[in-house]
């Protein structure tokens, strides 16, 4: 089983006010571990994004962090240290409360299962 660890960048996410898109989908005979996830606010006033999780498997949809408020000029690192485990096809998403205002970065390691 190989380890590889990724950077996931999205520049301006999410297309329209208030919809999720997807950052990531963990590819077919794929697990990955969550590292870190930062969002940045390149907007020139306060925005909240939202971030989700399909698990596929059981059609479940569950928040990671919802509406926080991300002032101007700032970022937040959604994960301090905490890791998710993410397994093929399931679905991190992104949205955001102002369309093309929130960037993403997401740190992966993916492993083949």
């Amino acid at each position: 089983m190989a380890n590889t660890f990724r950077l996931v960048n999205n520049a301006v996410m999410s297309t329209s006010a208030n919809t999720t898109e997807a950052l990531y989908t963990a590819g077919s005979g794929k697990t990955a571990i969550v590292l870190g996830l930062t969002l940045a606010n390149v907007h020139t006033a306060q925005v909240t994004a939202t971030v989700t999780v399909t698990d596929s498997s059981a059609s479940i949809t569950s928040h990671v962090v919802k509406d926080i408020p991300i002032p101007v000029g700032s970022s937040v690192e959604i994960m301090a240290g905490n890791k998710i485990v993410v397994e093929a096809t399931d679905v991190i998403k992104v949205s955001c409360s102002v369309a093309d205002k929130i960037s993403a970065t997401l740190s992966i390691m993916e492993i083949d299962v």
